[in-house]
């Protein structure tokens, strides 16, 4: 049975990533999918939607870029995942450059290389 996967990501800088994620879910050996949920407009009731969309997910996959630190949605959603106990991993969306975690990751939370075999280790649970 799939994993879903709720995708947390920068939506200003980083929505090619998101898109990538999208593409590699829909392979036939992927052990995840997505359901778009992206919170496009921050309405006033967008941080419970955001909880709603959590609590419904197997996992949350933080894609991390160069503005990560500065995306409050993302810290939101990290912190939101860390409050319902849904595992959550850190993702480095950009191979050459530098990413980095959103502030409401922990120090111990890692941040791994996203290939193809690690992302299906990351999604069952080898963290």
């Amino acid at each position: 049975m799939k994993s879903r996967a709720f995708v947390s990501f920068d939506y200003d800088n980083d929505a090619v990533l998101k898109e990538f994620l999208i593409g590699q879910a829909k392979l036939d050996d992927s052990p995840f999918w997505i359901a778009d949920w992206s919170i496009k407009v921050a309405s006033p009731g967008w941080k419970e939607e955001a909880r709603r969309r959590i609590r419904a997910s197997d996992v949350v996959v933080v894609l991390c870029g160069q503005h990560t630190d500065t995306a409050i949605g993302v810290d939101v959603e990290v912190k939101i995942a860390q409050e319902e106990g849904i595992p959550y991993f850190l993702l480095k969306g950009y191979k050459n450059t530098t990413c980095l975690k959103p502030k409401a990751a922990k120090s111990a939370d890692k941040m791994y290389d996203w290939t193809w075999s690690n992302l299906k280790i990351l999604i069952g649970g080898g963290r």
